[in-house]
């Protein structure tokens, strides 16, 4: 049996295994010692506070995209706090100041407006640059596109005044090799790297895939230890993807079989709801034992429980027929998953469990009627 199917595992239920979570934050602990580098926890894309008191045996602290990112980062993390949005209100700022230690702006307008009550707070703030160098080959996921709204180009500093900027933030990567990270970085230094000896701290942002297999760890640690030595900064990263890579599926139920045009399945899950990614990258999610359309002998489309038309999940194919009832396995479910679903359509939310290393599953939250109801008023 595959022990993400186990009877005590309900249906549907996001489950996060212990064992290769701790083998990721291993890895990025190696990372950081070799580098001098900090690794800190990108909560846009693993925000499983459950999981907290692991993250925190390893990890620097968090990044945070929004006050509530922030104070969820403050209260249950409890580590350094930096945050980053592409705009703040002046009750944001209010709110984040005493919360975080370093904040990035997202243009020249901004950093003015605010400087004086971030230095007062004593928060060291940055400048999020725009290195004008694509690598992201999504577009949906590209800070460095053409007309991108994140970032300050090099000529927008021109005869600035920066005395309080302390640190500078690129971020252009989205699931990328250190091979990337090597050519961004050739790009940040043709172009600000008059700056990056002043600055005290230079944070690469997400997208370094460095959990992933065949990524060349080596090469990375020698790409930031260069940096630390040419520019005497402290270089900080902020995955999402890779903390929570391959860490945990969504287990989901077969709940009907029907007829049109070939056989089409339906789960007791929802793509727009439960894995939207699969709807907007969009992309082919991975079910343990299952194949591509006509790699094995019974093929089914695999749909969705909300009413959305489009709610696809696609076109498997499995070595024996499937039955109502039966379990699937969609593999690699932590990451910008979790944290992007919704109650669309009031389908029943997974439940979230931790699958400890002992062996032992964890229910950690189960939703109803009521989370369903609170979310709207």
């Amino acid at each position: 049996m595959n022990k993400y199917t186990a009877a005590n595992i309900p249906s549907p239920c996001y489950v996060l295994d212990e064992g290769l979570l701790r083998n990721n934050l291993e890895l990025m602990q190696r990372v950081q010692q070799q580098s001098g580098a900090d690794i800190i926890l990108a909560l846009k894309g693993f925000a499983m506070w459950s999981a907290f008191p692991i993250v925190r045996e390893y990890l620097k602290g968090c990044t945070a995209s929004s006050v509530w990112e922030a104070r969820l980062a403050a209260e249950e993390f409890g580590r350094a706090v930096h945050a980053y949005a592409p705009a703040y209100k002046q009750e944001d700022i209010d709110a984040l100041l005493p919360l975080v230690n370093h904040i990035s702006f997202n243009s020249v307008a901004q950093w003015q407006r605010y400087q004086e009550q971030a230095a007062a707070a004593g928060v060291s703030m940055g400048l999020r640059i725009n290195p004008e160098h694509q690598e992201a080959e999504t577009e949906l996921y590209d800070p460095s596109a053409p007309g991108s709204r994140l970032g300050v180009r090099a000529d927008s500093l021109e005869g600035l005044d920066l005395d309080t900027i302390e640190g500078l933030h690129v971020h252009n990567l989205c699931e990328c090799d250190s091979y990337a990270l090597e050519r961004t970085l050739a790009a940040v230094e043709k172009r600000f790297g008059n700056l990056l000896h002043k600055v005290k701290w230079l944070n690469l942002g997400g997208g370094h895939l460095m959990t992933r297999q065949g990524y060349d760890v080596e090469h990375l640690i020698t790409q930031l230890k260069r940096l630390k030595q040419t520019y005497d900064v402290q270089v900080i990263l902020e995955p999402g993807s890779a903390v929570a890579w391959q860490t945990g599926p969504l287990i989901c139920e077969v709940v009907d079989i029907v007829e049109n045009d070939g056989k089409i399945a339906l789960l007791d899950i929802s793509a727009t709801a439960h894995m939207p990614d699969v709807l907007e990258m969009p992309y082919r999610p991975a079910i343990t034992g299952a194949g591509l359309p006509t790699e094995k002998p019974f093929a089914y489309r695999l749909g969705g429980n909300s009413c959305l038309a489009g709610d696809v999940i696609g076109s498997y194919s499995f070595d024996q027929p499937l039955a109502v009832g039966d379990r699937l396995v969609f593999e690699d479910m932590t990451h910008y998953t979790m944290v992007k679903t919704s109650f669309f359509n009031g389908v029943q939310h997974p439940a979230i469990g931790i699958l400890r290393a002992d062996g032992k599953f964890d229910c950690i939250r189960q939703f109803g009627y009521q989370d369903f109801r609170d979310r709207l008023s």
